[in-house]
């Protein structure tokens, strides 16, 4: 039997508009918005009335969930210098090494903490496809079945998206010894994101995505980019995360990384350009008018050392931006958007480096309205927030959380944000249905146990 509307009633929602007082919202059977009413002073009596302040769910525009498995475990240097490149080799042993169970217990943790940190939706970039010896499994898609199995275990909406991987780098057209799970061609990337999407399980999108302009030569991206054509679903890719990717694009094309998607007229509003650190003006105004986005990772773009971002150029010209917990050695918004100001920063010795003064001084609010409102193309989905025909996802800030103690209702994100560490948030909503109650999940402790098993068993097959 189809369950009957909801209605829920709140003291105050963020709208797209910014906070609304008295709002009442309802859900329909379809699990999306049917009705979203501010000034709503007396509520029905058959509404569920919420205690704390009311916000849409968010976006996790950029997840490796396998690498939840290696987070602080790579926080010590056992040489002289120690970047990306050495930490990527060490994250490979993670990858040759996981099963089909282990990462179904690994990302089923991870995604129970990512509702808990306030999204409710995760774009999983996939590049692990094949067995630990890199051949095929028997379902080619067992890898990405395991995703999506973690992901309904959890409740949480999934955008999943095959990678195409074929090569080491420019200048090696073949993958090395530690790349054998990942390759994978055009077509058979774009089969799978066909096959993801007719499977029919609820909560479960299809996208695609190129690893990298390194990773991928230049016929094989336009090929992608053809037989995309006629599917739903974003197309993501990592872009100039690193200057020596920058330095080795430049050496073997003539162009910088996202120079050259734009030279290439590759770029449409399809496109998520993953990190977009290192960026020349040119760049940014490329983007912008492209109508592609961008995805942010502050708090792995700081544990790897990339750089920061141009986040003032990204802020005025108008490019979407989503943010994302790429390899989870964060997993919570609030300090993503936190350390995402943070690092401007500390780089130009300003504070409040994202507000604009004259059109919105609250620098938690813009970047938040900014990456609310990119969410929904970065994941697939037509709209997103409280809004009529979005999927009815919502977080309800804890009212007994200390940073909103004794705070003016119009600072609540402010404090939210920038007066940490918050609490969990108290309940969060996905497709109309509660999946976390007073924090917590109610298979919390059977996915711990299986997640703890899952480590264990990694280190054992470590050595």
């Amino acid at each position: 039997m189809t369950e009957m509307p909801r209605l829920l009633w709140t003291p105050r929602a963020w709208l797209p508009q910014g906070w609304a007082h008295d709002v009442m919202l309802r859900v329909g059977a379809d699990g999306r918005w049917a009705e979203v009413t501010p000034g709503v002073l007396q509520p029905p009596a058959a509404a569920e009335r919420l205690r704390g302040p009311l916000l849409p769910g968010l976006v996790n525009a950029h997840s490796h969930a396998f690498q939840r498995a290696f987070a602080g475990l790579a926080e010590r240097r056992d040489r002289e210098s120690d970047d990306f490149w050495s930490w990527r080799d060490r994250m490979y042993q993670v990858a040759l090494r996981i099963t089909p169970d282990q990462l179904r217990a690994v990302a089923t943790q991870l995604y129970v903490e990512l509702l808990q940190g306030g999204y409710t939706h995760v774009c999983e970039f996939n590049y692990l496809q094949h067995d630990i010896d890199g051949s095929a499994y028997a379902d080619p898609y067992t890898l990405s079945w395991a995703l999506a199995d973690a992901a309904a275990d959890a409740g949480i909406g999934l955008t999943l998206m095959p990678a195409l991987y074929e090569r080491a780098c420019f200048a090696q057209p073949q993958l090395r010894p530690d790349q054998r799970r990942f390759a994978m061609s055009p077509e058979s990337a774009v089969i799978q994101a066909r096959a993801i999407a007719a499977a029919g399980r609820p909560l479960l999108r299809s996208g695609l995505v190129v690893h990298s302009l390194r990773a991928a030569a230049a016929g094989s991206i336009h090929a992608l980019r053809r037989l995309a054509a006629g599917i739903e679903g974003p197309i993501h890719i990592h872009a100039a995360e690193q200057t020596a990717e920058v330095d080795d694009c430049l050496a073997a094309t003539g162009a910088r990384p996202i120079e050259w998607l734009a030279r290439e007229g590759l770029l449409d509003p399809r496109w998520q350009l993953v990190h977009a650190t290192h960026t020349v003006p040119a760049e940014v105004e490329a983007v912008a008018r492209s109508g592609a986005g961008v995805v942010l990772c502050p708090s792995t773009e700081a544990n790897l050392g990339d750089g920061l971002p141009d986040l003032r150029g990204w802020l005025a010209a108008g490019v979407p931006l989503a943010i994302g917990s790429d390899s989870h050695v964060t997993r919570d918004w609030r300090e993503e958007l936190r350390w995402l100001d943070y690092g401007q920063r500390l780089e130009l010795r300003q504070r409040n480096v994202s507000a604009d003064a004259a059109a919105q001084p609250s620098t938690a609010e813009r970047l938040w309205g900014r990456v609310q409102g990119s969410s929904g193309a970065a994941a697939g989905e037509a709209a997103w927030g409280l809004v009529v025909g979005a999927r009815a996802d919502a977080l309800q800030a804890d009212a007994r959380d200390p940073a909103l103690l004794g705070m003016p209702w119009s600072h609540t994100l402010d404090a939210l944000v920038f007066s940490s560490p918050g609490r969990p948030w108290a309940d969060v909503m996905v497709a109309g249905r509660w999946v976390v109650r007073d924090g917590r999940h109610p298979r919390g402790e059977p996915i711990e146990r299986g997640f703890v098993d899952a480590m264990t068993g990694l280190a054992t097959s470590g050595g």
